[in-house]
This record gives structure tokens, C-alpha cells and sequence, in this order.
């Protein structure tokens, strides 16, 4: 995982975060209401975007490595929002993935592209056969946009996460490679 891998889409670049981005990260990640689903705190001032870019940048380096993709636009350049695989168990050949997107760019089926391709690059280039993700209950727009990206509901993980100064249950996804691959016929010819 040397050179950053740039997917394209046909609406969509997936790119790497840059410094240029902080301003939309700030902007999504300060949403009280979109961040209580996220899995964390809103957060309040530029410098803790700044930092939040560093984490995703830095997910590359670590000893089981994730990669975190800017979406936005061909045709009209600017940070739309973020989707990333993530905790890399090479062993287990498998990760998580995590994603938002900022309100202007919601219902329009972006995500839904950001996702699949993200997806497949996770089963084509990180030899993966599980990718999990794990969600609010409520929080109804992403357990949807899973389900039609052929993710498998799993079980509720009780008070698995803290934010926002309480603990809140989670649902577990989860899609296998033969699942992704049946619901990608192009696919296994790639893969």
C-alpha cells in the first residue's frame, strides 16, 4: 500500500484527503446532527479537522492498515464526503469500512457508488473475504444503503460504542466475498 489508489467511478473520483479538504471535513464532521450516528463527538473548530485528516491519512501506516478515500465529483472538484476500509486483519483477510457524507450531497445515490467501488477495490486489491461495518439502529439511511449493497444483517453488539456521553447499541453488517461476487457477476471475472 505505497502509492495512494485513486478509484474512479462514472460520477465519482475517490482520491486522497488533502489539506485543501479541511474546510468540508470541518463542515461535516461539526454536523450535531449528522455525527450523532458517526461514532463520535461533533467536532468543534478547524484544528480537530486538521487532526482528523492526519488520521485518516495515517491509517496507512499502521500495523493493520486502512485507507480512507475523499469522494467528490468529476466534474466539480471539492470534498463531498469520506468512505474507508479499515483495522486490515491480514490473517483473517478481512476489515471494516466507514463512511459519511456531507447534507448537500445526500439522496442522490453518491454514497451508493462511493461504497460499491470501495468495496470492490477492498475484495479485488486486499485479497479480503469479509468486510464488516457496524451502525446505529436508527440510523436508517446507512443500515439501507448497506443492505442494498448486498450486506447481511448479523446481530445487535450491545452498547459496543460511547459518544456523545452515553454508550449506544450497534448493529453488525457483514458482506462476504462469495456474497459480494454473486451480486457482481462483472466482478468475478476481476477478482
Amino acid at each position: 500500500m505505497s502509492d495512494f489508489p485513486v478509484i474512479r467511478t462514472p460520477r465519482l473520483i475517490l482520491r486522497e484527503l488533502c489539506p485543501a479538504d479541511v474546510p468540508a471535513l470541518f463542515a461535516i464532521h461539526s454536523d450535531a446532527d449528522a455525527m450523532q450516528w458517526f461514532g463520535t463527538d461533533p467536532i468543534t473548530d478547524y484544528p480537530q479537522a486538521e487532526q482528523l485528516l492526519a488520521l485518516f491519512a495515517s491509517w496507512r501506516s499502521l500495523p493493520n492498515p486502512g485507507t480512507r478515500w475523499a469522494i467528490e465529483r468529476h466534474n466539480q472538484p471539492g470534498l463531498l464526503g469520506t468512505c474507508g476500509l479499515f483495522k486490515w486483519n491480514r490473517q483473517w483477510r478481512s476489515c471494516a469500512v466507514g463512511f459519511e457524507l456531507g447534507r448537500a450531497a445526500q439522496g442522490q445515490g453518491l454514497m451508493t457508488e462511493a461504497l460499491e467501488a470501495v468495496v470492490g477495490w477492498g475484495f479485488e486489491h486486499m485479497a479480503l473475504n469479509r468486510i464488516e461495518a457496524q451502525v446505529h439502529p436508527r440510523n436508517l439511511a446507512s443500515l439501507r444503503l448497506l443492505e442494498r449493497a448486498g450486506f447481511v444483517r448479523e446481530g445487535l453488539s450491545r452498547q459496543a460504542g460511547y459518544w456523545l456521553g452515553t454508550h449506544h447499541d450497534l448493529v453488525q453488517y457483514g458482506l462476504l466475498r462469495a456474497d459480494w461476487l454473486s451480486l457482481a457477476p462483472l466482478a468475478a471475472g476481476s477478482a
